[in-house]
């Protein structure tokens, strides 16, 4: 006898269901993918678990890390290049469908708290991009009699890219939240959301040489149906640094150097509707549907320096 996945319309019929699901931290499945990574959180209900959960808002999760990243070829032993810091989030699934409208909507928030460093002098010419720990729930939303199960899945990163001449020792910490999904409405189809209000911190910076780097602490998430994925999305949070020198001289002994630095802090944040929402029983194409992409980039700080030299008399 052949079988096939029920589609939700068939589980659901004409019932509705709307609302946002925090996730309960100590129902998190936490993989690390480094050495050294650790994870914390603590409840609505005041229950906390790890070295920093007690110091946590309310539910809250927080992944401290620490990694070494490739450094430059010839770069001395004290420009070695690392990546230290943490992220506390607090994500929430959302999650409406109504039977008789055929209103439906799926997608991710959440709060976001951040603070990384970025020492020595990154490789150039590659993306370093390192996963550093997984985190897994399923959520449970009750519809009527049916329980409908929501999948989450977020991967952790650190993201760096240098052209491999800049020395750097800089710092930023990050606040704010997001929001992606995807709603379908009769008539028009699927829409997009994306949003984001995201503040960086003044920074400290340290250069030496002049040269570019950017450094990002982010997350891929996915959200789906009964271990079917349904949204994905990358958000992205970033600090970049551009310094540069300018040197002239003369034969008759003069000489000068002028050297500027500027700071950005900036997020990125993107997503795709996947195949599989076909299970809502709305037509949905056969390929990935971009929900767009949000960028934004606002000036830390910046410094501008020079000195001239002239032939003794």
């Amino acid at each position: 006898m052949a079988t096939r996945p029920a589609t939700l319309k068939k589980l659901l019929a004409d019932d509705e269901a709307e609302g946002q699901v925090p996730i309960d931290p100590s129902s998190v499945d936490a993989e690390p993918l480094l050495h050294g990574v650790k994870f914390s959180w603590a409840s609505r209900d005041g229950v906390s678990f790890g070295p920093k959960g007690a110091k946590l808002p309310f539910g809250s999760l927080r992944l401290d890390v620490g990694a070494a990243i490739a450094t430059a070829e010839g770069a001395p032993a004290s420009a070695a290049a690392s990546v230290n810091g943490f992220v506390e989030l607090a994500p929430e699934v959302e999650f409406s469908y109504d039977g008789r409208n055929r209103d439906h909507f799926l997608g991710l928030s959440g709060d976001w708290t951040a603070q990384w460093e970025l020492k020595g002098r990154a490789a150039g010419g590659v993306k370093q991009r390192i996963p550093f720990a997984k985190l897994h729930a399923d959520p449970v939303i009750q519809v009527g009699p049916v329980p409908v199960v929501v999948n989450l899945d977020l991967t952790l990163y650190i993201q760096v890219e240098a052209d491999g001449r800049i020395t750097l020792d800089i710092a930023q910490n990050v606040t704010g939240d997001f929001r992606v999904g995807a709603g379908y409405t009769p008539g028009k189809g699927w829409a997009p959301v994306s949003t984001s209000d995201v503040k960086s911190s003044p920074v400290n910076a340290t250069v030496t040489a002049a040269g570019r780097a950017q450094t990002a602490l982010g997350a891929e998430a996915s959200v789906g149906l009964y271990g079917m994925v349904g949204i994905t999305a990358d958000f992205a949070p970033y600090l970049r640094g551009d310094a540069a020198v300018t040197a002239t001289a003369s034969s008759k002994g003069t000489a000068s150097v002028v050297g500027t630095l500027a700071l950005h802090g900036g997020f990125d944040l993107s997503g795709d509707l996947q195949l599989q929402l076909s299970i809502f029983g709305t037509p949905v194409f056969t390929y990935r549907i971009p929900l767009g992409r949000l960028h934004r980039e606002w000036p830390l700080a910046s410094s501008e320096g020079g000195a001239t030299a002239s032939p003794s008399t």
